[in-house]
C-alpha cells in the first residue's frame, strides 16, 4: 500500500514554472486590478466623507463633535 508513485509532483502540475495558460495569468491580473480599483474607491469616498456632528442650533450653540 505505497501510494507515493501515484501523487503527483510539481513539475506535473500545470501551473507551475511559469507553464500556466494566458488566460490563467489575465484572469489573474484582472482581479487584482478589479481589487485595488474597488480598494481606491472604497478609501477615496472613505476620506472624503467628514460627517457633521454637530450638535445645537443657532440660537444655542452646542459642543462640535466631529473629528478634524
Amino acid at each position: 500500500m505505497n501510494n507515493i508513485g501515484n501523487e503527483p509532483n510539481l513539475n506535473d502540475i500545470e501551473d507551475y514554472n511559469n507553464k500556466e495558460s494566458n488566460q490563467k495569468r489575465n484572469t489573474v491580473r484582472l482581479v487584482i486590478v478589479f481589487c485595488l480599483v474597488v480598494g481606491a474607491f472604497v478609501a477615496y469616498i472613505k476620506s472624503t466623507s467628514v460627517p457633521n456632528d454637530y450638535v445645537g442650533t443657532e440660537d444655542k450653540p452646542g459642543i462640535s463633535t466631529s473629528k478634524k
